[in-house]
């Protein structure tokens, strides 16, 4: 069963590279899923599904749910830095300059050398600033 799993997985990342997205998070959600019945799956593939398919409906600019997956990814495996900078980004992007400035700090946190990371903070400080020169 592992195994059909993993295959559904490789699927899944296989159809997001091809940009064929809808079926992509069709089949990560099949795998989310199924990661969720009685079996077990590695927590890091489990995490890498949610953020993945957290980045098709970002891509689709359905932010509130792609947060709720890179949330979910980050339960699913806490030591995985990319779904606490995707989740930044978005938060970024709707204004949340402090949660965003804590998802940058954590991805950095578990990996110092993330240049995207370091560039989204050091922004997100500045324009936090700004926000606040201009009185809003």
């Amino acid at each position: 069963m592992e195994e059909e799993n993993d295959k559904i997985l490789e699927d899944a990342n296989s159809e997001f590279i091809k940009r064929s997205y809808d079926r992509a998070e069709e089949l990560y959600t099949k795998f989310i899923s199924s990661c969720l019945q009685p079996r077990e799956c590695e927590a890091s593939k489990l995490a890498a599904a949610y953020n993945n398919r957290g980045q098709i409906k970002y891509f689709r600019v359905d932010f509130y749910e792609a947060m709720e997956d890179y949330t979910s990814a980050i339960k699913a495996d806490s030591q995985f830095a990319v779904p606490f900078y995707n989740r930044g980004l978005i938060r970024y992007r709707l204004g949340f300059f402090d949660d965003a400035k804590s998802d940058f700090q954590q991805a950095l946190k578990l990996r110092p050398d993330f240049e995207d990371a370091k560039v989204s903070l050091q922004q997100t400080i500045l324009d936090q600033q700004h926000k606040m020169d201009r009185g809003y």
